[in-house]
């Protein structure tokens, strides 16, 4: 019986879970714990600190990072709309689409590094193919969205975002196994039906429901259910920061545009238009990159603290 209690021991002390001794004149028990060192990955940490443009929102409660970062997105989302609508419509650009989304991502790779490098903890978390699959949904959400302006005027490609809470719920349910109540669902309803009539209501801009624009910005929006609920799944698996997630995805997307434009010859004559007009084009785009970078993270940040739902909500 000895025997058996020692080679017992000697198993127990092989898996580091407890170890038995035994003596003549007693007996005791030695429990052996790992440390959190040990047991959890170097990278991810017990507090996840949310950090947006040198802002740590880790310190406030949930209500004030609400709050902040639906007011970033506001704030910087305006900004962006209305220099985007400005690009098109300097004559001539709207055949440029892609380009514009090419200098976009390329000004994104940018500021994405210029951030990581101002943080200290530099190490990719998130695996190499999750950015590529992210990449290639952030370009075809981006992309369609920037061409289908070519297409159709601002208001039209409003009132087809709108209906972007109902395409990300079924993503939410196929990728991340979520489940919706009837309340969220019908609130989604009614909230995609609301905005929709509120835009087809003003009546200064008439909505123009060109076919293509509408298959491009109905292709984005499918892009656009997928892409929020793997970025929350990998943020929030690998414990990602913004500045991480920016620079990975867009300067991979960046290369995978400038393929797409070289192989169809489409970079040439976008350059040669946007050479002859750098202010409406470049410098337009510049500060349209700049806040839709500050705008995106505000909105990863929503994404990590709140889930993909409330972000696009």
């Amino acid at each position: 019986e000895e025997q058996k209690e020692d080679n017992n021991s000697t198993e127990c002390s092989k898996l580091g879970i407890m170890d038995l001794k035994f003596t003549s004149s007693r007996k005791y028990i030695s429990i052996s714990v790992p440390s959190k060192s040990q047991t959890m990955s170097p990278h991810i940490k017990s507090v996840d600190d949310v950090v947006v443009l040198g802002m740590n929102l880790s310190k406030f409660n949930k209500p004030t990072q609400f709050f902040i970062c639906v007011s970033g997105v506001f704030m910087f989302y305006l900004i962006y709309g209305y220099l985007q609508e400005l690009i098109f419509s300097v004559e001539g650009f709207k055949p440029f689409g892609w380009y514009l989304t090419l200098v976009q991502f390329g000004f994104y790779s940018i500021f994405g590094l210029i951030e990581l490098q101002l943080i200290q903890d530099k190490r990719r978390r998130i695996p190499g193919k999750t950015y590529m699959i992210i990449a290639f949904l952030t370009v075809g959400t981006m992309g369609l969205s920037n061409t289908s302006l070519g297409y159709l005027n601002y208001p039209t490609q409003v009132i087809f975002k709108c209906c972007k809470l109902i395409p990300v719920m079924i993503g939410g349910v196929f990728i991340q196994g979520k489940r919706y109540n009837i309340a969220d669902v019908s609130a989604a309803l009614c909230m995609s039906l609301g905005l929709i009539w509120f835009t087809l209501a003003d009546s200064t801009v008439a909505p123009n429901f060109n076919l293509t624009g509408v298959v491009l910005i109905s292709l984005a929006l499918c892009a656009d259910a997928v892409i929020g609920n793997v970025q929350e799944k990998a943020m929030k698996l690998h414990n990602g920061s913004n500045s991480e997630m920016v620079l990975y995805s867009y300067s991979i997307g960046f290369v995978y545009i400038l393929f797409g434009l070289t192989c169809t010859s489409g970079l040439s004559p976008a350059v040669t238009f946007c050479s002859k007009h750098p202010v409406q084009t470049y410098g337009y785009a510049f500060l349209f990159s700049l806040t839709g970078y500050f705008g995106i993270s505000f909105v990863l940040a929503l994404i990590k603290i709140f889930g993909a739902l409330l972000a696009v909500t």
